[in-house]
């Protein structure tokens, strides 16, 4: 039986060496200018030492290029694959046929990993991108259990599945927080709030809080709940999913290490006696509930029904 990665997002360097203590396998990181929605912002210099740390230790780092790439974007792509060239990541994570043809022209060897967040929904799509080139596709977050085992058994390329943390439920070009303070002219407001991690969309009907995240890529609504499946890893991991990410967007260093120990320890066990598997799972389940924010319940997303919000 596979033992499929375990795939992190750091916030920053210095939580390379205590993810790879808790058990991580690979790493996404990147910059706001070229990827979507990252736990933390790295610079060249902070990429090229999380990939020198992450390889030291027989790790891998993915560097995220999947971001909505306008003209005024695409000349900053082919200089950025440049430099990725000279550090040598694992892959490249891309949604833009723009990175995937900048990466021809270039005669780029670096993986390519596809990832849009929304539309990987069928193996059809998934080889279709697996014959341009990419060797990895990363299914949308809205797949229940049966379609993500369905595709995999049909898919020619690797097939990667957020299984913890939040899913971005809405996603705008603006920055739409710096646009409100604009409005009611508290301008200066406006750098106080934009990278904070404690702004929320209120719904008073349902009673939930929408965590607001902003980047250099706009405005993402995120959902109230985090995804949990480390108590239904096995039949994911029986059909051989590739690799199982947790997702640390506005989730603290320490949160992020706990998290990955747990799921470490779930993979593992399952492997090796899936019968121990069963009788630990709902502990492990307790145990990170035990560590989740108060205004942050745990749900199994989309992998059991059709809609969660």
């Amino acid at each position: 039986m596979k033992k499929p990665e375990l795939l992190v997002t750091p916030t920053c360097v210095d939580d390379i060496k205590p993810l790879i203590d808790a058990g991580a396998d690979a790493f996404i990181i990147g910059e706001q200018r070229f990827g979507l929605r990252l736990a933390g912002e790295f610079d060249r210099e902070a990429v090229k030492e999380a990939i020198h740390i992450a390889h030291e230790h027989g790790k891998k780092v993915y560097v995220a290029m999947n971001a909505l790439f306008h003209n005024d974007k695409v000349e900053d792509i082919e200089d950025y694959m440049k430099f990725l060239n000279t550090v040598k990541p694992d892959a490249i994570v891309f949604g833009d046929p723009a990175v995937l043809m900048i990466a021809r022209e270039f005669a780029c060897d670096i993986k390519l990993h596809w990832n849009t967040e929304t539309t990987a929904t069928n193996w059809y799509a998934c080889n279709y991108w697996g014959r341009k080139g990419a060797k990895r596709a990363v299914l949308a977050r809205e797949l229940n259990m049966d379609a993500i085992i369905e595709t995999k058994e049909n898919a020619e390329v690797e097939i990667e599945v957020q299984v913890h943390g939040m899913t971005c439920m809405f996603q705008s070009k603006r920055s739409l927080v710096g646009n409100y303070f604009e409005y009611q002219g508290k301008v200066m407001e406006i750098q106080n709030k934009k990278y904070q991690k404690n702004m929320f969309l209120h719904d008073k009907e349902r009673n939930n809080k929408y965590p607001i995240f902003e980047d250099e890529n706009g405005t993402h609504i995120m959902s109230p709940n985090d995804i949990c499946i480390i108590d239904e890893l096995g039949e994911m991991i029986d059909a051989g999913i590739d690799s199982f990410k947790i997702d640390g967007v506005l989730k603290s260093p320490e949160y992020i290490v706990e998290v990955t120990k747990k799921y470490r320890l779930a993979i593992d066990t399952y492997i090796e006696d899936q019968d121990r598997y069963d009788d630990i799972k709902e502990e492990l389940v307790e145990e990170i509930e035990a560590i989740q924010p108060p205004n942050r319940p745990l749900d199994t997303g989309f992998f059991f029904k059709e809609t969660v919000y």
